[in-house]
């Protein structure tokens, strides 16, 4: 099916209707009845018919979605139906009016006037095309937070709030010489800048989650990082089903980067197969690889430094090392971290990314659990040079990426699924929202739909709270005590009018001449 939706006032809706269906009896509002159109100003014949299936749907304005009055004519899809309906319409209009034009709507135009008329707000209208777009279960439930009025009335309360605190501090600077008020300046200037602080801490809570939520919407990146041959493109292959990467005894095969979307858990998931890490010296080697005592060429030094650069910049980083012979001792298996590895590590922000570790190769073993202890202690032990690293957490997670047949993607053998479980995990910990009080994850309400907030909504958060900011410095600076010590005031207070001014761009509920700057972008998506 086909769907003609035309948006006008009462007068071209009926208009259009009856030219299409000249002899049918009126519409009931919000009910589809199932009509024959024809060739407007034709006398109706089977000749004459654009379609005899047509389901036509009438809504009455204001409770519609663009808050005008809609007529809907749903249509069989073949192409040369579409056309004839489309050519007919402006035709249906012009046999009544003939100075009145019909035009294809622009681009978010049902949207912009959905917002003029008040039935949807700028938040709202980021979420429809979050919805839109949504690719993954995750992104859908982001999708949903934001499509609720909870966020846009969040907003508009602290504008109201901002609002308030400022009328007090205006009142000062027109009334105090004149009128009597029960709190001294000093004590209601420290009043409101308690609640502009607490104000304060939730948007900084909002952002945070904001800055989760894109991880959502945009998708989390997953850097694969470790030596050559330590099995980073059979582990990315393992988990696409496809072979996304080349695969070989060669080592140093990846140059470049490989990047991969995946749908894993309900997260959108974009994984980087990077170039393998190594040192090169002309004497004693490298420390892992049997490419020892090859040469970095050109190309292989470009590839490290793109991977060392997608390391830093990735959400999760999985460090796959992998069981290897001894140097020395070829009959003794072993797990070896070389010093190009560790320092990629130092450089992450522990703050902000995630480490994570397999031991890729365990069918060399016989599996984790068929170890002896004293084994599983010494090979525990050569990890101990990252275990170390200041706030990593590196619990190695032993797994094994030999062939089990990539087009089933069965995860049942080699510990592929316990390694995608626990990613799923720490994708759960690094988008659940945060509290108020702790900053800690938190599934209670009312936070899970600041989730939600678009990047948009969260720039102007950042401006709204530097405005904050300047306004506590300037309180805080003036020393407020017991006694009542000069504030200006007046700067006081332009900066909780700038403050509430930006909250009022989320809404879209500031001046014109502000809040124009953004329409046109937010409705073309």
């Amino acid at each position: 099916m086909a769907s003609a939706r035309i948006a006008a006032s009462h007068l071209h809706t009926a208009l259009i209707y009856k030219a299409l269906c000249p002899s049918a009896p009126n519409l009931r509002p919000r009910y589809g009845s199932l009509r024959t159109l024809y060739d407007p100003g034709a006398s109706p014949s089977n000749s004459q018919v654009l379609d005899s299936g047509a389901l036509v749907l009438y809504f009455p304005a204001p409770r519609t979605a663009t808050g005008e009055e809609v007529l809907e004519l749903h249509i069989h899809g073949g192409p040369a139906v579409v056309k004839a309906v489309l050519a007919a319409i402006p035709k249906a209009v012009q046999l009544f009016r003939s100075n009145t034009d019909v035009r294809y709507a622009e681009p978010g135009e049902f949207t912009r006037r959905a917002f003029y008329n008040n039935r949807l707000d700028l938040n709202q209208i980021e979420a429809l095309g979050d919805t839109l777009s949504a690719e993954t279960e995750q992104q859908r439930r982001l999708a949903v937070r934001g499509a609720n009025s909870a966020l846009t009335a969040r907003y508009e309360a602290w504008r109201q709030q901002l609002l308030y605190a400022r009328g007090e501090l205006e009142a000062l600077i027109d009334f105090s010489e004149d009128q009597h008020f029960e709190e001294s300046p000093a004590k209601l200037i420290f009043s409101v800048a308690n609640q502009v602080g607490q104000l304060r801490g939730k948007i900084e809570t909002t952002i945070q989650n904001s800055s989760r939520g894109e991880l959502l919407r945009n998708g989390i990146n997953i850097a694969l990082l470790g030596a050559p041959n330590a099995g980073k493109s059979s582990l990315l292959n393992r988990i696409v089903g496809r072979e996304a990467a080349i695969v070989s005894k060669e080592a140093g095969t990846t140059r470049d980067v490989v990047e991969v979307n995946l749908d894993i858990g309900g997260f959108l998931c974009r994984f980087g197969d990077l170039a393998g890490l190594r040192e090169y010296s002309a004497n004693q080697g490298v420390s892992n690889g049997p490419t020892d005592e090859t040469p970095i060429g050109e190309i292989e030094e470009e590839g490290i430094r793109r991977a060392k650069a997608r390391v830093v910049a990735a959400d999760v980083v999985v460090v796959v090392l992998s069981i290897e012979p001894g140097v020395t001792d070829p009959g003794r298996l072993g797990v070896r971290v070389n010093a190009e590895i560790l320092q990629t590590l130092i450089r992450c922000d522990l703050d902000k990314q995630r480490i994570l570790c397999v031991v890729n190769k365990s069918d060399l073993i016989g599996g984790e659990n068929n170890i002896q202890p004293p084994g599983l202690s010494a090979l525990l032990g050569l990890m101990e040079p990252a275990k170390s690293l200041s706030g990593l957490k590196l619990s190695p997670l032993f797994i094994s990426c030999k062939e089990q047949g990539l087009s089933t993607r069965n995860f049942s053998d080699g510990g592929i699924q316990r390694f995608l479980d626990q990613l799923i995990e720490t994708f759960k910990s690094m988008t659940n929202a945060v509290d108020t009080e702790s900053l800690t994850s938190s599934h209670q309400q009312p936070w899970e739909e600041s989730l939600g907030a678009s990047e948009r909504q969260r720039l102007l958060l950042v401006q709204c709270r530097r405005h904050l900011d300047n306004f506590l410095d300037t309180v805080k600076s003036a020393g407020l005590g017991e006694q009542y010590i000069d504030v200006d005031i007046v700067l006081a207070a332009e900066s909780l009018r700038a403050a509430g001014d930006t909250l009022a761009k989320i809404t879209g509920k500031g001046e014109a001449g502000d809040i124009e700057e953004v329409l046109g972008v937010v409705f073309e998506k």
